[in-house]
């Protein structure tokens, strides 16, 4: 079992039932938030949608489908903020019901393509994108009080803190969908959200800290992520190194346990768990070394106790891959598959040509 445990309280009585395992969450969020992230930025006064355009987009097919230009207005903080945000919409949205929503904060990064847009709206998914660059900027180094310019930009004039960058970019996943929740195409209740490696971090705390995300799907989010900073395979990113290198991302107390991983307070577990009974599929290439398969594999099975405690367990999958560091359309095609299953009713039997990934 990868420790610390998760169904046992800072007393040392078990986690049993439902009801302990709320409890036990909130300690758990507590803990890797302030920690791993320096704390979140608090939920804004007020959320506004404002739509700019709707149209047909016409590299996406078939014809019908509409394409939804916005910004994310964010109200009562110490600055005015807003940010981008664009939305496909399959044709039958709101004209039959309203529709599951993927939503993804890469969008700049190019993980994204039209070939998966269009698999998604062929499947009655919307799909919703952002760049979580507007939120905060993604700056490679550690922390450095000395240069107060890195966080000048994006949320934080908006609420000074300490948070790190990848805090910022999942509460603006948060902003994000508040707004969707304004849309009457969107099902509030079947909202998705995934992304690739900083990316996937970004979803996961995201999802772990918004109980109105539905399901999360990671790819490949490796150290601080996905992936247990106990246990790290051959080539495997570390503690050390990810405090260091990318610093901004994280909170101030976390490089000081980058020599020592097996002090700190919790592992990758904590956070993914957070997210149950709530649905949670992650993917790694196994060719991906730096993204540690094997401590992916260890975050899992760890993980899958919780599920397990509260009934859940189809909710929760890991699939690995051959290849590399890569968002591949057939890792989306997976992950549609996923959502399909858990937010649609059942998968288009025209899009399944394989057995999935999750069924056995």
């Amino acid at each position: 079992m990868l420790a610390p445990n998760l169904l046992a309280f800072p007393d040392g009585s078990a986690v049993r039932t439902p009801e302990d395992w709320r409890r036990r969450r909130a300690q758990v969020l507590d803990t890797v938030v302030s920690v791993e992230f320096g704390g979140m930025p608090p939920a804004p006064a007020a959320t506004r949608w404002e739509e700019v355009s709707r149209s047909w987009e016409p590299r996406i097919a078939p014809p019908g489908l509409r394409y939804v230009c916005g910004n994310v207005r964010v109200e009562g903080g110490a600055a005015p903020f807003s940010f981008g945000m664009k939305v496909w919409l399959p044709a039958e949205a709101k004209d039959k019901a309203p529709c599951p929503c993927v939503l993804t904060g890469d969008d700049g990064w190019w993980w994204l393509t039209t070939d998966m847009v269009n698999e998604a709206l062929r499947r009655g998914f919307a799909v919703a994108a952002f760049n979580r660059c507007e939120c905060a900027r993604d700056i490679f180094g550690p922390r450095d009080p000395a240069r107060p310019e890195l966080r000048a930009a994006g949320v934080y004039p908006l609420f000074p803190g300490d948070y790190g960058a990848v805090a910022a970019w999942a509460w603006g996943c948060h902003r994000a969908v508040d707004a969707l929740l304004q849309m009457p195409e969107i099902d509030p209740a079947r909202i998705a959200v995934t992304g690739h490696s900083r990316g996937g971090k970004t979803a996961l705390l995201a999802a772990a800290t918004d109980e109105r995300i539905a399901l999360c799907g990671d790819n490949q989010s490796g150290c601080c992520g996905c992936s247990a900073s106990r246990v790290v395979g051959a080539g495997g990113e570390t503690l050390k190194s990810i405090s260091h290198d990318w610093g901004q991302w994280f909170g101030p107390d976390l490089a000081s346990y980058g020599d020592r991983p097996a002090e700190l307070p919790y592992d990758q577990h904590w956070l993914c768990a957070a997210i149950a009974p709530r649905a949670l599929r992650v993917n790694i290439g196994l060719g991906d070394l730096w993204s540690n398969p094997l401590g992916a594999w260890e975050v899992h099975k760890a993980c899958r106790e919780v599920w397990r405690l509260l009934g859940a367990e189809c909710a929760l999958a890991i699939s690995f891959r051959e290849g590399p560091h890569r968002y591949w359309a057939d890792d989306w095609s997976r992950f549609l598959d996923f959502c399909a299953w858990r937010l649609a009713g059942g998968l288009r039997p025209l899009d399944l040509d394989r057995r999935p990934d999750w069924a056995d």
